[in-house]
């Protein structure tokens, strides 16, 4: 299985245009580094590309995003030859692409200047390189690089220190430490100073970027050099215990851990088509769905888990987790995360919770600590669906008094806790005195919903009763007229003029058509809103027979998410980008299953495909791979926290789904091929399914689905009951 999946898979980009936006990462799942190929320093965070034929080395990185940056790097490049500056250009060489091995486990380089083949794989605080240079008789050696304040000291066959460079830390100065040791001692060590190359004085290396050469004595032909490697952000004491952990295993042993862990994660969903491109996509997806959120917590000599929190600057006890955005990954990551790994869900949430006694408000976006970036504060929907799945119940307590102090308590800052929470508490709304007013007031709505989800579980009446009621604030910018939320002042005037093809301003990443059909809650209620079906079926269909333009207003040129949506064509889903992951979903809240199924089908086969341009728009932390994998499986959770899924269509012949409690889910599809965008019939464990969702626990209690294809949909009506999750329902 590992053998069919390529991690160049979607990182065909630029700035300008996404096809994924991926880096191909290999190391384990969720692990503290990922290691990777860089074949260009020329473009900022988009230092690989799989057309590139350049090999500069092995970058150690902690990039979620070329839009955050990387915290954390430095690049490890194998030379030979003579000498002549340690600077990285001079040195770079050629390799093939198509002769490389590009593995969730496992890299292989061969560079065709030097003469060496590169080797390594990962475990979660390191990586175990082989060197094996194919030149006898000449300098051999690794040139070591990164930007920011370094400082290394060698002895003998050990090399240590620090780098320092971060991408908007709260801890400026936030230092990654990094032990490595190798199979030979190091017998020179060498710098460029004023154009010169100039031999290191003392055992201490130290400068403002780093820029090293360091060599061994290599007399034989193809010897190999191994190096173990292993980081810390505690100290180098600690980047110490995390390698000697590691030492006592060879080259073979680590790449089989590394093996065996990506197994573990890949096989909890087996699949089995016809149609072998489809399986192999859908692994695709599963390697990039346990990628993030990545460890950021380390285990003492105690093999206690603790973590360096960088607003106190010190080390702090317990789990910890970061590069993650709630605002993309709560929608499907974690869904599917409640269904087979249950055991990570729940360190992850106690991770969450100590970054909320870290800095006093529930995280949005961590890179390494928060960013405070995009809308809302969709941890919420994360906790949410935990609580009433029964997962970490034990938290839910200090969960909701979290998620209680964010809705009543601005921070002061606009990456901690909701942006202009006192006007909406005031008004209702969040005005538009603040960018994104329209996402920020459906996201609080929804989030407000989730309180009350939580309070539910704990038999908070007072709080439930409370936070439903406010849940449906949303309703204050419903615009009839227009169909779409519409952004309001203080004093209540809508926005005017008003284009609903504007992207920017009071949308995020999007117009009114794409942001406004976020009441994940209470469609139902946003039906009524809007006049009832017939209307809400008007509107929708316009949504998705429009054409693909857009206006640039808010942001006065034109955004790669502007670029996808016009070159997939799907109307106004721009499936791209968040927002619209749910937009056909939106037929099954006025009875067209169909149209749904026909829509969700479109878009799993022509809008995803293999190779370096397989996605239709940014991959962002697992969040649209997860996306796939539950659509594909024929259901997806349009409401975390209402503990239910939406019925779509199922892709495949067969799937077997290894759920976290020990039971096994299989899903069939009959008359699998690709005419058919239909069902005639669902069922369950041998009865007709009539609802249009399935809710967790007929999902966790196992057995088997069958989805029946026809060319042609049923004639079908269905019962309020039988929708899915409405709160106004």
């Amino acid at each position: 299985m590992l053998s069919q999946i390529d991690t160049r898979h979607g990182t065909a980009n630029q700035h300008s245009y996404s096809n994924g936006n991926t880096l191909p990462y290999t190391g384990v799942p969720f692990a503290m580094n990922y290691f990777a190929v860089q074949s260009t320093d020329q473009k900022g965070s988009w230092w690989f590309h799989p057309e590139d034929r350049t090999f500069q080395g092995f970058r150690l990185t902690h990039q979620p995003s070329p839009w955050m940056g990387d915290f954390s790097h430095m690049l490890i490049s194998p030379v030979s030859g003579e000498l002549r500056s340690t600077e990285l250009f001079f040195n770079q060489g050629s390799y093939r692409p198509e002769a490389a091995i590009f593995s969730p486990h496992y890299l292989e380089v061969y560079s065709e200047r030097h003469r060496i083949l590169s080797q390594l794989t990962g475990f979660t605080y390191g990586s175990h390189m082989n060197f094996t240079y194919k030149r006898a008789g000449e300098a051999n050696g690794l040139l070591i690089t990164s930007p920011g304040p370094t400082s290394f000291t060698k002895e003998g066959n050990t090399l240590k220190g620090y780098i320092t460079n971060f991408s908007g830390s709260e801890d400026k100065e936030l230092k990654m430490y990094v032990s490595m040791t190798f199979s030979e001692d190091i017998t020179n060590w060498k710098t460029t100073i004023d154009e010169k190359i100039e031999e290191i004085k003392g055992n201490t290396y130290t400068a403002d970027n780093a820029s090293f050469y360091i060599g061994f004595e290599t007399k034989d032909v193809s010897q190999t050099i191994d190096v173990i490697l292993a980081t810390s952000f505690i100290s180098v004491e600690q980047a110490d215990l995390n390698l000697s952990r590691e030492l006592n295993k060879t080259f073979a042993e680590h790449k089989e851990e590394a093996c065996d862990k990506w197994l573990s994660y890949l096989n909890r969903i087996e699949v089995q088509d016809r149609d072998q491109d489809k399986v192999k996509l859908f692994y695709q997806m599963m390697y990039r769905s346990f990628l993030f959120p990545q460890t950021w917590h380390e285990y003492n000599d105690k093999d206690e888990a603790v973590h360096y929190d960088t607003l106190s600057k010190s080390v702090k006890p317990g789990y910890y987790y970061t590069n993650n955005g709630f605002w993309d990954t709560c929608r499907s990551v974690y869904p599917l995360y409640s269904l087979i790994a249950i055991e990570e869900y729940e360190k992850m949430l106690q991770g969450f919770y100590n970054a909320y006694k870290n800095s006093g408000y529930l995280p949005k976006w961590l890179s390494p600590d928060e960013r405070g970036l995009m809308p809302g504060t969709l941890i919420d929907a994360v906790i949410a669906d935990a609580a009433v799945k029964g997962i970490a119940t034990d938290m839910m307590p200090d969960f909701l008094e979290a998620m209680l102090k964010s809705a009543t308590t601005s921070s002061g800052k606009d990456n901690y806790g909701r942006q202009g929470t006192i006007d909406y508490l005031k008004y209702g709304y969040v005005p538009t005195d603040y960018h994104e007013s329209v996402n920020h007031t459906q996201d609080y709505a929804y989030s407000d919903f989730c309180i009350a989800r939580v309070a539910d579980v704990l038999n908070k009446v007072d709080i439930k009763d409370k936070y439903e009621k406010q849940s449906l604030n949303y309703r204050n910018l419903v615009d009839k007229e227009y169909g779409v939320l519409r952004a309001k002042d203080s004093q209540g005037n809508p926005r005017t003029p008003f284009n609903p093809y504007a992207w920017g301003r009071d949308y995020a990443e999007g117009s009114a058509f794409q942001n406004s059909f976020a009441a994940f809650h209470d469609y139902q209620g946003l039906i009524n809103e809007h006049g009832g079906v017939e209307r809400f079926t008007e509107i929708i269909t316009e949504l998705s027979n429009s054409y693909p333009i857009f206006d640039v207003d808010g942001y006065g040129f034109e955004i790669h998410e502007m670029s996808e949506m016009a070159a997939i064509d799907f109307g106004q889903i721009a499936i791209s980008n968040q927002p619209s992951f749910h937009l056909p979903y939106l037929f099954n809240y006025v009875g067209q299953l169909s149209t749904t199924q026909m829509i969700l089908k479109e878009l799993m086969t022509r809008a995803f495909k293999l190779g370096y341009d397989g996605y239709p728009g940014d991959e962002d932390n697992g969040s649209m791979s997860a996306w796939y994998i539950l659509n594909s499986l024929g259901f997806y959770p349009v409401t975390p926290g209402s503990g239910e899924y939406a019925i779509g269509i199922s892709l495949f012949d067969k799937a077997t789904i290894h759920l976290s409690n020990g039971k096994t889910l299989i899903v069939e599809t009959e008359n699998n091929v690709a005419q058919y965008h239909y069902t005639k019939e669902i069922t369950l464990n041998g009865s007709k399914h009539e609802s249009l969702f399935f809710t967790y626990d007929e999902l966790m209690n196992g057995g088997e689905i069958i989805y029946d294809l026809a060319l042609v949909p049923p004639t079908t009506t269905y019962t309020s009951e039988q929708l899915p999750y409405s709160l106004t329902k």
